[in-house]
């Protein structure tokens, strides 16, 4: 009997003993982890870059003003390679100008293989900042593989442009191609009731016919059209080319490769859209020439990738924030309800960006970038008064549009003090849609009926599975035409314009930044950088004495440290990255009848009204 207690206080020993070694064990690891962590950030914010060296810029994917997702998300994104491929054009923008003025930095290597597309306005952004860089007597070498019609773009604003003798270049111009689903709905017995104010709101045309109506090739002609002439323009100025030439090597192709004997990048080659064409040695050796030959790698050029240099360049120069500032803040993607990751609109989290900047006193104006082809009509609505108050507190609102900011992107945009536009900028769409799908007659195919009873009419109304009701459908118009209301009354306020003027220019019709100046609609052509500058003299601030103060999604603690440590394991090699084959039929399939059923996953106005345009060309 008076074993027990001994043997019960031994349980507990060997108990206590192994929590402490688990406790001691976990205690080591979370040391290791933010060592690690530590000496990661240590090592990355501290490259040593040679004296002499060329900076690599080789965007990838998309141009875009702000990336995809929250911070945590796209770190572990990185660390398994699923990140999607995006460029964003502040980052190519920023490194371009601290190599501009930093002696260690001899030329830019402009990698373009990788550069799927980006809107006409990003690119031209771009081509100012490589403009900039070259007038410091730098050289920038562009070089790629292939060139898509982006990627020629850039190349064209380069010193010297290199192709691969197996590469090519492909300038399939500007258009607009949309699958329609008319007959597969028929066939499928689905009705999708469309509600729409705007003669040319053309986003319900895949649901509702076969193909293209005259108002949606009316709009898309007169787009595509300026797009192209904008593009030839530049590039052909850029290239010193003679006036044609890029529609005339797009359109004859087929007899510029013949002439070639059927080599691809020769005919680029003999219609001067590139230099020379080199191989990776060749462009290796040229520069070799330029920068001098690398301490670390055998046969390679000294250099330095754009993401490290920036890294460096933004930790030693510590950002551009001072005593008063003019705020930004990116507006980009779709606009939907709640709190959204960077790369889409979100009306509580974009809301909650403006309130900081209103009740920062060291943000004397606002710059809203907006990049936008609408969404949500309430959300646009939400996101409007913010702007509203935001001038009321005294702080000018300049928006700055990009590549997009139509439909809602135009509805948050209409109240600022001024709008500055690209002359590529896509605007306008100013319409309103709502889509309502019901299946009842699928499944009477099948033998399903639906049936019930309640106190109202409204009782069972708006299910998927009961055709809509006549008074439902009347409803629906109702607040179809109302919203539109709300929104050419916001614009003719806004703007200083007649009812009639706004509805006239309305009815979904989309226009270039050109035709927006010249409709009302925006008040000069600009960049960025145009934007910001206005800010400050509306807040009458001097040139040269406020700084520029961007605005984003905050990270918590718990969330920073994840970032770090995804970020650090990827540095040191710890991935999760495998390599994806290709998507199957049966995926590519999938795929498209995930953009079939979009509309109803995407978006979540709470009244199914919508402000959305199908309107981004590249």
């Amino acid at each position: 009997m008076e074993k027990r207690p001994n043997s019960f206080i031994r349980v507990l020993s060997v108990i206590w003993r192994g929590a402490d070694g688990v406790r001691k064990v976990l205690h080591l690891t979370l040391m290791l982890i933010i060592f690690f962590v530590f000496m990661g950030a240590m090592s990355a914010g501290t490259q040593i870059l040679p004296s002499r060296a060329a900076l690599d810029v080789a965007p990838a994917g998309f141009l875009v003003e702000q990336y995809e997702g929250s911070a945590v998300d796209r770190a572990q994104q990185r660390l398994t390679g699923d990140l999607p491929l995006q460029t964003r054009v502040q980052d190519v923008v920023d490194a371009l100008e601290y190599a501009q003025s930093d002696s260690r930095i001899d030329a830019v290597h402009l990698d373009l293989s990788g550069l799927a597309g980006g809107g006409l306005s990003k690119l031209q952004r771009i081509a100012d900042a490589m403009i900039d860089f070259r007038s410091s007597g730098k050289l920038i070498i562009a070089s790629g593989d292939f060139y898509s019609q982006a990627g020629y773009y850039l190349a064209a604003h380069a010193d010297e442009v290199y192709l691969h003798p197996e590469g090519l270049v492909y300038l399939p111009g500007y258009g607009s191609f949309r699958t329609y689903y008319k007959d597969a709905i028929d066939f499928l017995r689905i009705d999708w009731n469309i509600f729409r104010v705007g003669t040319h709101k053309t986003f319900v045309e895949p649901y509702t016919r076969m193909d293209m109506s005259p108002e949606a090739r009316e709009s898309i002609d007169n787009l595509t059209a300026q797009l192209w002439d904008m593009y030839q323009t530049d590039v052909v100025y850029a290239r010193e080319l003679d006036e044609g030439a890029i529609d005339a090597y797009a359109n004859g192709l087929v007899e510029h490769v013949t002439e070639a004997g059927g080599d691809l990048a020769t005919a680029a080659l003999e219609s001067n859209l590139v230099d020379k064409l080199l191989t990776r040695i060749e462009l290796r050796e040229r520069l070799i020439e330029l920068v001098g030959e690398s301490d670390e790698r055998e046969d390679d050029y000294a250099y330095t990738g754009m993401y490290e240099y920036l890294n460096q360049m933004r930790l030693m120069n510590g950002g551009d924030v001072r005593e008063r500032n003019v705020a930004v803040i990116v507006a980009a993607g779709d606009i939907t309800f709640g709190s959204q990751a960077p790369g889409t609109i979100g009306a509580e989290s974009t809301s909650d960006l403006l309130r900081r900047a209103r009740n920062d006193d060291s943000v004397a104006a606002v710059v809203l970038r907006v990049d936008s082809p609408g969404g949500s009509a309430f959300a646009s609505e939400i996101i409007a008064h913010e702007v509203e108050e935001l001038r009321r507190a005294g702080k000018p609102v300049v928006v700055s549009m990009s590549s997009v900011a139509a439909s809602g992107g135009y509805w948050i945009s209409a109240g600022a003090d001024k709008i500055i536009a690209s002359p590529a900028t896509i605007t306008g769409s100013i319409g309103i849609f709502a889509m309502v799908p019901t299946y009842q007659r699928s499944l009477d195919a099948l033998g399903i009926s639906v049936d019930g009873t309640g106190t109202t009419i409204w009782s069972g109304e708006l299910r998927a599975d009961r055709e809509m009701s006549p008074h439902a459908r009347e409803l629906f118009q109702i607040l179809i035409e109302d919203g539109y209301q709300d929104f050419i009354t916001r614009v003719a306020r806004e703007r200083g314009m007649e009812l009639e003027e706004v509805d006239t220019i309305g009815q979904g019709r989309v226009w270039t930044g050109v035709d927006a100046l010249e409709n009302g609609l925006v008040d000069e052509l600009g960049s960025l950088d145009d934007a910001i500058r206005v800010a400050g003299d509306l807040a009458n601030l001097s040139p040269g004495t406020y700084g520029t103060k961007y605005i984003e999604i905050e990270l918590s603690a718990m969330e920073q440290f994840l970032v770090d440590l995804f970020e650090v394991s990827s540095n040191f090699g710890i991935s999760g990255e495998s390599v994806r084959a290709r998507p199957s039929r049966l995926e590519q399939m999938a795929e498209r009848f995930e953009d079939f059923l979009d509309p109803l996953t995407r978006f979540d106005d709470p009244k199914g009204v919508y402000a959305h345009c199908m309107c981004v060309l590249e």
